[in-house]
């Protein structure tokens, strides 16, 4: 039997990790990411739940471990910038590993690279599906027949946008903008500590990262602005507004921001696809259902990847079946993620001092309890 080839549209995290799976079920995955080169740099992101025994099937985790951030706790300023509270960030009884998003990008190409076929600089412009297959216009590379399809291509995927319709349809505004930008390495003086401040609707964040630390921004503007995700400078202008009177070392580090090229800058939202499939087409990860803030997007990816692969295998030859076993599969842990979102972003950034005061006060019973589990643990 012709062995079955499948186009995966982005490599990021869930492509490669998608593409390990199907390679050793039988299947010849291409990837197709429309960088030129795997990106550098990029925050730091938590492998946890779920990800965790599949980065363990796949052997990758002793590397991960290897370059796992040095991150151990994050410490809450008030607004003035004194220090309020500290909470561990490790816990024994929830293994997690804290790596940046390139380099966990970096270990599952590797992974991959032999095994699929990678084509950078290049993106789907067009798909036209029938029964016995899906016929793939490349921007750059001659056009192409496949058996199936998945978007792998993040929040704003183009494959959704193909075959599912404008994003506009299955994006959930949370009200809130991210940005991100990287820093010199001396701005950092603990590296085991992470540093939040918070002011009513205003959080900014600054990661040690592993090698290049970063200063993360998270707002809700005081009135709503024009979003072009292309306009460098209107994202300069929309942080350094929304900061401008927020002490401890937001100048500095809003002034970073300023001086980038090109700075992270994009709307928070969640993504809610009501089928995650259409005909020889599916959906993986952030491109069928983005959850932003609850920083397990890439661990979502990896579960993902791997159920897809592993339903697709259950249901040889019949990609209807296997889609919606994988489907079934991931929304009993992206649900309720999801539904979660809304309270999580009040909690985070909240609007008003007393809200602020409320999430202290969470922020403190969760620092005893880490402690009591930490103190139990070492005391079995």
């Amino acid at each position: 039997m012709k062995t079955p080839e499948v186009l995966i549209v982005g490599a990021g995290i869930a492509g490669p990790a998608l593409a390990y799976w199907l390679s050793r079920n039988g299947y010849r995955p291409t990837l197709v990411e429309h960088a030129r080169q795997l990106r550098s740099g990029g925050s730091a992101i938590v492998v946890k739940g779920p990800a965790i025994p599949v980065a363990e099937r796949m052997g990758i985790l002793p590397q991960l471990r290897e370059l796992a951030t040095r991150t151990r706790s994050l410490a809450l300023l008030d607004p003035g910038g004194s220090r309020i509270l500290r909470l561990p960030l490790t816990s024994e009884r929830a293994p997690t590993i804290e790596v940046t998003r390139a380099d966990l990008s970096e270990v599952l190409h590797r992974s991959t690279q032999t095994e699929a076929e990678f084509l950078f600089d290049d993106t789907v412009v067009a798909l036209d599906q029938d029964e016995g297959g899906v016929d793939v216009t490349f921007r750059r590379s001659a056009p192409r027949r496949f058996d199936l399809v998945v978007g792998a291509d993040g929040m704003h995927s183009a494959v959704r946008r193909l075959v599912f319709g404008p994003e506009g349809q299955f994006a959930s505004d949370l009200g809130l903008y991210g940005a991100t930008v990287p820093l010199e390495s001396d701005v950092i003086e603990d590296p085991t500590e992470m540093t939040m401040l918070t002011v009513p609707n205003r959080m900014l964040v600054l990661h040690p990262s592993r090698v290049t630390p970063l200063a993360i921004f998270t707002f809700r503007p005081a009135r709503p602005a024009p979003h072009d995700r292309k306009n460098t400078a209107l994202h300069k202008r929309t942080v350094a507004d929304a900061y401008a009177d927020v002490r401890w070392r937001a100048p500095e580090l809003v002034a970073a921001f300023l001086d980038h090229p090109a700075p992270f800058f994009d709307r928070l939202t969640t993504v809610r696809v009501p089928s995650w499939s259409r005909g020889r087409v599916v959906l993986l990860g952030d491109a069928a259902g983005a959850t932003a803030l609850l920083g397990d997007g890439s661990s979502m990816a990896m579960a993902g990847a791997y159920a897809l692969a592993d339903e697709l295998a259950a249901h040889r030859g019949d990609h209807a079946r296997a889609f919606a076993a994988y489907e079934s599969r991931l929304r009993r842990e992206v649900d309720p993620r999801q539904r979660r979102v809304g309270p999580l972003s009040r909690l985070l950034v909240p609007r008003t001092r007393p809200g602020l005061a409320v999430r202290n006060a969470v922020g403190r019973a969760v620092g005893r309890t880490s402690r009591i589990a930490s103190r139990d643990a070492a005391n079995p």
